[in-house]
């Protein structure tokens, strides 16, 4: 058995990691008197923004843009 965390977006239930599930395969849902707050359902990725200083930021987009450099032919 395994556990899994999630929330009931108001329409079906979403799983917060990735589940192994086979097709008809039973589950138990155990509701819990806790909620998840809106920001987190709805753009997980805010609790990266602020992190990086200035120098970190240009750092990543020159590697990144080292990277669209790639001739993919040479490979």
């Amino acid at each position: 058995m395994q556990a899994v965390k999630g929330f009931f977006n108001g329409e079906k239930i979403v799983p917060l990691e990735n589940v192994p599930l086979k097709e008809n395969q039973k589950v138990i849902i155990t509701i819990l008197d806790e909620y998840v707050q809106n920001e987190k359902i709805d753009k997980p990725h805010r609790k990266y923004f602020g992190k990086l200083d200035n120098e970190s930021y240009k750092e990543i987009i020159a590697a990144i843009q080292d990277c669209e450099k790639v001739d993919f032919d040479e490979w």
